[in-house]
């Protein structure tokens, strides 16, 4: 019978550490905190400058094509309605008034609606010495306020048709009314 006894613990052999090495040099790291949010915030303040701008050119752009008055004489105003056009007098407080006009032709007033534009021309009475009677413009593109139920003609074929207009051009209707024929025409 063999014993077997516990043999002594072989040495471990000597482990030898690494040399030591230098750490190589860079530069710090910087983390910010909420990188996204940053970057969210940026996003946002260029899209409200852009949306700024967007809107400072329409602003002048509707600035540009509103007409101003740029001269003021009196009660009237000299308009300018944008590049190339003429200039036109408007007044500046026009008193608009409703001005019963008869027509001449009956048929050419039931084509008119309330509220549509039309040019008063008045033709002379008495014929010029080429056949042809003068006509001239007496008010442009005035609204027609009211005008006959079908059937309310005057016995010589004519309508009454009533018309807003500044207070100056109802008396110049007023006048051509009693001197000729008038006609309209739908601007």
């Amino acid at each position: 019978m063999s014993s077997l006894a516990p043999s002594p613990p072989l040495p471990l052999p000597a482990l030898s550490a690494p040399e030591p090495c230098g750490v190589p040099e860079f530069a710090p790291l910087r983390v910010r905190g909420g990188g996204g949010r940053h970057r969210l915030r940026k996003a946002v303040r260029r899209r409200r400058r852009a949306m700024a701008a967007g809107l400072a050119v329409s602003a002048a752009a509707l600035a540009a094509a509103t007409p101003r008055a740029t001269e003021r004489t009196g009660t009237a105003t000299q308009a300018v309605e944008g590049a190339g056009q003429q200039h036109r007098r408007t007044p500046a407080r026009t008193e608009v008034v409703s001005a019963p006009v008869r027509i001449a032709d009956a048929a050419t007033v039931r084509l008119l609606r309330r509220g549509d534009r039309v040019d008063v021309i008045a033709s002379a009475n008495s014929p010029t010495s080429d056949g042809g009677s003068p006509a001239k413009v007496v008010a442009a593109g005035v609204r027609v306020a009211e005008v006959p139920e079908p059937g309310q003609t005057s016995a010589d074929g004519g309508a009454l048709v009533v018309l807003s207009v500044p207070r100056a051009t109802a008396a110049q209707l007023a006048g051509a009314g009693a001197t000729s024929r008038l006609a309209v025409t739908l601007c």
